[in-house]
């Protein structure tokens, strides 16, 4: 089974029976599935600050963390293997943008100062977004892209205007 874009939302009861899926409960798990599963989150379920109350100190410094947030926390450490993907440093990011424009068939400035400044656009674009990430690098690829095409596409309009 393949779950894309897993998450849950507050009060849904569907992770409790995923993790006895994934665990086993009352009886053994099936020997013949198999579950895969995607998710933008670390925690497959949301948390919030009034949750974390339940933590207190006691006199003796012993910390008894709440049950609820552990509740939360313990689907995704079911799965056994977690692929992470952290932020690109501008260095990774910038090659990252230049790979896509050479897989859309943008051609690399070769001028030094147009290098600069499709470097600052891309650094630009990506404060805009809060991010440098491959994903990021390849929106920025496909806006040049498709900002070149109009482009193309506006000369060859006004050079058939021309010709009459």
């Amino acid at each position: 089974m393949f779950c894309d874009d897993l998450s849950f939302d507050e009060g849904e009861p569907g992770y409790k029976a995923l993790k006895s899926i994934l665990d086993g409960s009352v009886s053994e798990s099936s020997e013949n599935v198999l579950i895969y599963a995607t998710s933008n989150r670390r925690h497959l379920l949301p948390e919030y600050m009034k949750e974390n109350l339940t933590y207190r100190h006691t006199e003796d410094g012993e910390v008894h963390p709440g049950e609820v947030i552990e509740e939360k926390i313990s689907l995704s450490e079911r799965f056994g293997l977690w692929v992470s993907f952290y932020p690109f440093s501008q260095d990774d990011y910038l090659a990252a943008v230049d790979a896509w424009l050479e897989h859309h068939g943008v051609s690399r400035p070769r001028e030094a100062r147009a290098v600069d400044a499709l470097q600052r656009d891309a650094i630009q674009f990506a404060l805009q977004r809060g991010s440098r990430s491959g994903r990021v690098a390849w929106q920025f690829a496909r806006d040049r892209a498709g900002a070149r095409a109009l482009l193309a596409r506006k000369h060859r309009a006004q050079a058939s205007l021309a010709r009459g």
